[in-house]
């Protein structure tokens, strides 16, 4: 009953608020204001109709008047929801180039703003990192996945390397975002909702300028040890502290692994 009450809710309430937004954008000339109905109309519904009960830390670590990269680990499709509510500031996301087709949410995602990555393409990919770029140079934050898919068991995956490319070429702070229990309510792939807790933790944000303008993987370690320390914190699985960068062109293979594999 649980699932098909989340089915049914999920799909009437992101079918009327798609609109609503719209509308709101439309009116006002301003994706911001949309992001309001996704934030606080939108999120909260899908949240409850799971069964979540969301408790936020460390909220005093987001500034709304400086552009932020708030990265985070991944473990449900339940977080997008979760972290739109945690994170109080119009941020946009950077998501797969696929959720463009996805009807209402990747429509809502082309119409207000956030950017899509084809990570299939090279020259696409680094393009889009670009757009981000400038949006963040434009004053607005940006929210992203570095493990570029949904943890199965809840570890935190290896990081790709690219958005952290486009952290030390805006040079502004990354803030971890630490996310647990989300991957118990609404495992991947799966509608077999199970109630409880969603934790999440805003860590303290991290400056760039220490790190060298190339330096992606050791900024990349630095940010996951802190997502991976907190996730153990709120009573998570943690993740290898070793298999820390995903091997080129693979999602939740880190290269270490890759290379024992081949």
């Amino acid at each position: 009953m649980r699932k098909l009450f989340c089915i049914l809710v999920a799909g009437v309430w992101t079918f009327v608020c798609f609109f609503l937004t719209l509308a709101t954008m439309v009116l006002t000339f301003s994706a911001a204001r949309g992001l309001w109905v996704v934030r606080r109309l939108w999120s909260p519904v899908l949240v409850w109709a799971g069964g979540g009960k969301l408790e936020v830390l460390g909220q005093e670590n987001v500034d709304p008047n400086r552009p932020t990269i708030y990265v985070a680990n991944h473990q449900s499709t339940i977080d997008i929801p979760a972290h739109f509510m945690a994170v109080p500031v119009p941020f946009r996301y950077v998501a797969k180039e696929q959720l463009k087709w996805v009807p209402l949410i990747g429509w809502y995602l082309a119409f207000g703003g956030h950017v899509f990555i084809n990570r299939s393409n090279r020259a696409k990919a680094i393009a889009s990192l670009d757009a981000a770029a400038k949006k963040i140079r434009g004053g607005t934050s940006i929210f992203l996945y570095p493990e570029g898919t949904r943890s199965e068991d809840g570890r935190v995956l290896p990081f790709k390397k690219g958005p952290f490319a486009l952290a030390l070429k805006a040079r502004v702070p990354i803030c971890p975002v630490t996310i647990e229990g989300s991957g118990k309510l609404m495992p991947k792939d799966s509608w077999n909702i199970t109630p409880g807790p969603i934790r999440v933790k805003i860590g303290k944000p991290i400056d760039t300028t220490r790190f060298a303008e190339d330096d992606r993987e050791g900024l990349a370690r630095a940010v996951r040890d802190v997502i991976i320390a907190d996730n153990l914190a709120l009573g998570g699985k943690g993740g290898d502290a070793e298999d820390a960068v995903a091997s080129s062109g693979q999602e939740g293979i880190g290269a270490s692994r890759a290379h024992s594999i081949s």
